[in-house]
């Protein structure tokens, strides 16, 4: 049996199972059976995270699942009232989220309204956060983020990043900066 001689709900549930979503789009670009079968709900069901309405407000623009998958992998969705963003990363359907400046804490950073010698909040067009975080200089600094580990995917190995532009940056080019990720109990 070849299989454009399938349903094209048998292989849209198929290909649910076995292919990444980069795999989907590839193979209904060589075959109309599976080009047909790509644009059905049960193919990207299976790639938007189950709880991703608790998380994320619903995108009224989203007529299809495929539509859905396709609005929250493209660009970041800002969440949690501009303090955070979700996205899905394309190939692979998996989750990410950042933390905006204003949702992690960091040493001497100025209180909302307040100046310090040390660090401005600054907006800049290319963010996608209102606020940056602004360092002019200091001998060292900490920063400590948190996210609730229920909207994270069970069984998923996360990474961490710190996501910075240097502008005339002396310090880091002398000594390593070093990182450390450590979990609590609370969720």
């Amino acid at each position: 049996m070849k299989s454009q001689d399938l349903p094209e709900g048998c292989v849209a549930h198929i290909l649910s199972y076995i292919c990444t979503p980069e795999d989907i789009v590839r193979l209904s670009l060589v075959s109309k059976a599976f080009y047909s079968a790509a644009d059905y709900d049960t193919v990207w069901d299976r790639f938007i995270p189950s709880d991703f309405s608790s998380t994320i407000s619903p995108l009224s623009s989203s007529n299809s699942k495929k539509d859905l998958y396709f609005t929250l992998s493209d660009r970041p969705t800002i969440i949690d009232q501009g303090r955070k963003s979700f996205q899905l990363e394309k190939r692979t359907a998996k989750k990410c989220y950042m933390l905006s400046a204003r949702d992690i804490s960091i040493t001497w950073a100025p209180t909302q309204g307040e100046a310090s010698q040390y660090w401005e909040w600054k907006s800049l067009p290319e963010s996608r956060f209102q606020e940056v975080a602004r360092l002019y200089a200091v001998c060292w600094f900490n920063i400590t983020g948190q996210i609730k580990t229920r909207v994270l995917s069970p069984n998923t190995q996360y990474a961490a990043f710190l996501v910075f532009q240097m502008i005339d940056a002396s310090g880091f080019h002398h000594h390593p900066a070093m990182l450390s990720i450590s979990g609590s109990a609370t969720s």
